[in-house]
């Protein structure tokens, strides 16, 4: 009994493939270090820079390990917009997944964009369009709080800045057809989907990650209306679900729900 205990301890412990094995190495690697310290990382073929060493760690178990953002396409070259890009982690999978893709890359903190416009080249993923922006319902400016990691927000308590906005619906309206819209852009979902939404019969799939700050009104009922009615079908995952909801309700927290919404058409 000791010995299938011992094994089974060893089969649940140890990673199940590469990418399990590569976030492993990561988390020895760069976890106990200080956050929101700049850093250069190797992982699998890529090296980039790195601004908080737990966003990156947590982007890359998503992304990589389990693959939240993995399609199949009929084109050798789908068009992808990646609204809050980041470091570029998720550009980088995107192209691994579709070397001929054609990217447009948002970032709102004008310091992280500068950092993944230098890892796309470094990585050489060059030809993926970077626009230093946020996603909003006006072209324009628009108060943003930089959180120096990926929780830059229009909501956020951090000392806000003035930068560049751009209006996603003329951005899709451009587009004949958008294979993937990836939407992580920290609790401005619901607007910038409402403002698109005689636009998105144009989007094949969509990701977007569902922000509910403890300060405002909570609205994924508003998001699961507008993909029911623009024809999707959507899959949702919650993340970090507490236990004790009734008791525990995070009322300390900036946020007291974040859903994965994934959506796509039959």
């Amino acid at each position: 009994m000791r010995i299938i205990k011992a094994l089974k301890s060893k089969l649940y412990d140890e990673p199940e493939n590469p990418f399990e094995q590569e976030f492993a190495r990561l988390r020895k690697e760069i976890e106990a270090g200080l956050r929101y310290c700049r850093q250069i990382v190797k992982f699998l073929n890529y090296e980039i820079e790195i601004v908080d060493n737990i966003s990156f760690m947590w982007q890359f178990k998503d992304i990589f390990v389990d693959e939240l953002y993995r399609f199949e396409s009929d084109s050798i070259a789908p068009r992808i917009f990646d609204c809050g890009a980041n470091v570029g982690t998720s550009c980088l999978y995107f192209k691994s997944l579709f070397p001929h893709a054609r990217i447009s890359a948002f970032e709102a903190d004008p310091r992280i964009a500068d950092v993944l416009q230098n890892n796309l080249v470094r990585n050489g993923c060059a030809d993926i369009e970077v626009l230093p922006k946020a996603i909003w319902v006006h072209d324009g400016a628009v108060e943003f709080g930089c959180e120096g990691a990926d929780a830059g927000s229009i909501h956020s308590d951090s000392e806000k800045i003035s930068i560049a906005a751009v209006r996603l619906r003329e951005m899709i309206r451009q587009e004949e057809r958008l294979d993937f819209l990836k939407l992580d852009i920290e609790g401005a979902e619901t607007a910038v989907l409402a403002d698109c939404a005689d636009v998105l019969f144009r989007v094949e799939r969509m990701f977007i990650e569902y922000h509910s700050w403890v300060k405002l009104d909570q609205t994924l009922d508003v998001v699961l209306k507008l993909l029911r009615s623009n024809r999707f079908r959507y899959h949702l995952s919650p993340i970090a679900a507490r236990k004790s909801p009734f008791v525990n309700r995070a009322l300390d927290l900036p946020m007291d729900l974040q859903v994965n919404i994934f959506a796509y058409r039959l």
